[in-house]
């Protein structure tokens, strides 16, 4: 008895209709293909479970595991360093060359010769 309802959704008589165009090798290497690749996600799935499992009995294996926080702490021997100084402090070795001098002290040999004694 038909009640004008259908038992499987659009997506499985879509799936169906356009399986039944092609070839019946190429229905069954696609079905095996869709089966392969739910079996594959079922294998990935439970390795990671045994990974993740076994990472957690072996407890944190660096020694600085227990104490990493989050952005940069995670980069580890990457990470940029962290002076306490601030501004051009940062640039290091681009940093411009603290002087003491200033104005016609700059000009160095190009400087007009000072007077003595007016």
């Amino acid at each position: 008895m038909y009640t004008g309802v259908p038992l499987a959704s659009a997506k499985s008589q879509i799936f169906e209709a356009v399986l039944g165009f092609l070839p019946d090798w190429v229905q069954i290497t696609v079905l095996a293909l869709i089966v392969l690749a739910v079996v594959a996600s079922w294998v990935v799935k439970v390795r990671r479970g045994i990974a993740r499992r076994r990472a957690r009995r072996a407890g944190p294996s660096l020694p600085g595991a227990a104490r990493q926080g989050t952005g940069a702490d995670h980069l580890g021997p990457y990470a940029p360093p962290q002076p306490e100084r601030s501004g051009a402090d940062f640039l290091g070795p681009y940093a411009p060359a603290q002087r003491q001098e200033s104005g016609a002290d700059l000009l160095g040999s190009h400087a007009p010769p000072q007077r003595r004694g007016d």
